[in-house]
């Protein structure tokens, strides 16, 4: 009886290494996402923690390795010097910034082929709609431009408008939040985007002379697609804790695996 256990004991510890074995070699490396945390304009405190959250959540489900670079040499498919890579070495990019980068005319062009192209993915959070007015092409790919913040940080409510989304799906219909709030003018379009987040309007001040939009469209999420490349954004993002809650989070890992095309997840745009 002895003998027969210790066989059992041993054939159950063998047959879980070899399952570890067989998850080890079936699970992909990780892919390379490039985080830029340059500021041009207006100082956004949490750019550090946002990024740093990225990474981590990178490093815990084992998916992706994040460079996070507060400068922009990297965006380019130029041969860089001393061991530095380039766009071709990344699957995506994620953008934390504000104003103009400084990017030069071949850089810029270098961007928009890295996902329109390319296929790769681009990701924008909070002020990556604060960035680059002068440059169109860079609206197209974020989506829209920073219109103001009506009521700076606000207690508002959210809805859920995309439930099958995978960055998405685990949102209830509706919830209270906490955050900035941004209003986006063109080229913002629901004909160009699928908006996946939005603000009940409900829920703010519509009196506040700030307010620009007639339409009383205020997203906060949505993706699109830009050629063969995928984008997504949301301007949720603007306090510490926000990067800290577990529903941001998940939302943020299957943002990163839809622009890598990992999962997969309807992009068309949906007119209100």
């Amino acid at each position: 009886m002895m003998l027969l256990m210790k066989t059992t004991l041993l054939a159950a510890a063998l047959g879980a290494l070899f399952a570890i074995a067989c998850a080890a070699q079936v699970q992909p490396p990780p892919k390379k996402l490039l985080a830029i945390g340059e500021v041009k304009g207006y100082e956004h405190d949490s750019v550090s923690h946002g990024l740093a959250t990225i990474e981590k959540l990178g490093r815990q489900t084992g998916l992706w390795d994040t460079y996070i670079r507060t400068d922009s040499e990297l965006l380019t498919k130029a041969k860089l010097e001393n061991n530095a890579k380039n766009l071709d070495y990344f699957d995506a990019v994620i953008f934390y910034t504000t104003g103009d980068l400084g990017l030069t005319g071949q850089q810029k062009k270098d961007l928009l082929s890295f996902v329109r192209d390319d296929g790769k993915g681009f990701l924008g959070t909070h002020s990556a709609a604060d960035t680059y007015y002068n440059w169109p092409e860079y609206g197209d790919l974020v989506g829209a431009w920073f219109d103001e913040h009506p009521w700076g940080q606000v207690h508002c409510r959210i809805r859920t408008e995309d439930a099958a989304f995978p960055a998405t799906a685990h949102f209830p219909a509706g919830f209270p939040f906490y955050d900035e709030i941004y209003q986006f003018k063109e080229p913002y379009s629901r004909t160009k985007l699928r908006v996946l987040m939005s603000v009940d309007p409900a829920s703010v001040d519509l009196a506040n002379p700030k307010v620009h939009r007639a339409d009383r469209d205020f997203a906060v999420t949505w993706v699109h697609n830009y050629g063969k490349g995928r984008v997504f954004y949301s301007s949720l993002g603007h306090r510490d804790e926000v990067w800290d809650l577990p529903d941001i989070q998940k939302m943020w890992i299957e943002a990163v695996k839809w622009v890598m095309g990992i999962t997969t997840g309807d992009a068309s745009p949906r007119p209100k």
